[in-house]
């Protein structure tokens, strides 16, 4: 009973760490620019595009390394991998910082695919909507320790080298606890009837398989608009609130809705329509939110679109664990999908922005664009299953 909430713990600190080291490296950009004696905002982006371009790989193959690996060893290279971040404290040009923090990318794919095959095995369905919500909150909880601590970070440890160094060493402690305490299982899920191992759900399946092309459908249009926040929205003048402030609210909200989620999770049995009209409210506030000229509006705004963001996370994570003949192994070939996908198309939809603004030469319309493509989570649960039960359904299957 305690090993699994330890698991718990480890993984999504492991996550959050990583998140961590993502964020504080992208807020100590002057200083590891002005030490390798880069220039231009183009090279500045290849930190975050190197993290970007693992991801989108890292997903799809995370399945594989899970099945050549088995679990323990799988989540213990992709923490290996995370840990490998502190390289770039040692590298002695940029090329060199940047494919450290691609090796780093690697291992947040991996670990954020894991995070399901894991749940599925130690939590009951029962208790997967709490640990399904703490898991989506981890790296906003990764943004908020990297903007609380990065600052107080440099000033103690004196360089951006020393930083990177510690984040690691934190994340390596989290390393040898995973390997002491975790163990191996079976990710074909457990027998059925007849006494036979259920079939291997490859990658071909889940290519063939609608709701694993929905479900990042659904997020993909919030991702693209979350990262816009930090990135397209600064570059917009003239808000009612400047931008950063915009952007530390929209994290702190979205804690708020993380929490609120698997309350919410817990309490009401249906996925879609918890969804629909948080996507939908998410989508409209976030519209108020850029055309207002109120910035007790628009900050009141900001708050109520990444509430709404977070709040039907729970559910979107939940919902696929919940299909019939659920197994590990299945599940972890959903979620390599489902990252690498929204991924893929948060990328050609932040480069059709850029281009947007690019060609008008206004950066607002880049960011209403971005708003407008939120929509993907209310438009998609017309097309999702239900796999929530009712009450009564849901007393009726457990007598059964």
């Amino acid at each position: 009973m305690i090993r699994k909430h330890i698991i718990e713990f480890v993984i999504f600190m492991t996550y959050a760490l990583f998140a961590m080291s993502w964020v504080a490296g992208n807020m100590m950009t002057t200083d590891i620019m002005a030490y390798f004696q880069v220039e231009g905002v183009t090279a500045a982006t290849w930190m975050t595009n190197a993290i970007t371009i693992a991801k989108i790989i890292g997903n799809l193959i995370a399945a594989w390394f899970l099945v050549k690996l088995g679990p323990k060893k799988a989540f213990a290279f992709s923490s290996l991998l995370i840990v490998a971040g502190a390289l770039g404290a040692f590298a002695t040009n940029y090329p060199l910082y940047v494919f450290s923090r691609l090796i780093m990318g690697f291992g947040g794919a991996f670990v954020i695919v894991y995070f399901n095959p894991i749940v599925v095995n130690y939590f009951t369905p029962e208790e997967r909507p709490i640990v399904n919500g703490l898991n989506a909150a981890a790296f906003n909880a990764g943004n908020l320790l990297a903007l609380l601590l990065t600052g107080t970070l440099m000033a103690h440890l004196g360089t951006w080298q020393n930083v990177v160094l510690g984040i690691s060493l934190a994340s390596g402690a989290l390393l040898v606890i995973w390997w002491l305490i975790s163990e191996d299982f079976e990710l074909s899920g457990p027998k059925n009837a007849a006494g036979e191992v259920q079939k291997a759900y490859t990658m071909k399946d889940g290519i063939k398989d609608p709701v694993n092309w929905l479900l990042p459908f659904a997020y993909s249009g919030l991702l693209f608009c979350y990262i816009a926040v930090f990135s397209l929205f600064p570059l917009v003048p003239n808000f009612a609130v400047a931008s950063q402030y915009l952007a530390s609210i929209m994290i702190g909200a979205g804690m708020v809705g993380t929490l609120v989620g698997i309350i919410v999770a817990k309490r009401y049995p249906l996925r879609l329509p918890v969804m629909r009209w948080c996507g939908l409210a998410m989508t409209c506030f976030a519209a108020l939110m850029i055309v207002t000229s109120s910035p007790i509006i628009a900050t009141a705004s900001a708050f109520l679109a990444g509430f709404f963001l977070f709040v039907p996370m729970t559910c979107l994570v939940t919902l696929p664990q919940e299909l019939p003949g659920m197994t590990p192994g299945r599940i972890t070939v959903i979620f390599a999908m489902f990252w690498s996908i929204s991924y893929v198309v948060e990328t050609v939809l932040m480069y059709v922005a850029g281009v947007m603004a690019d060609t008008t030469g206004n950066v607002y319309y880049a960011a209403a664009f971005a708003v407008a493509c939120s929509i993907t989570m209310f438009v998609a649960t017309f097309l999702l299953p239900e796999t929530g039960k009712k009450e009564p359904e849901a007393a009726a299957v457990a007598k059964a």
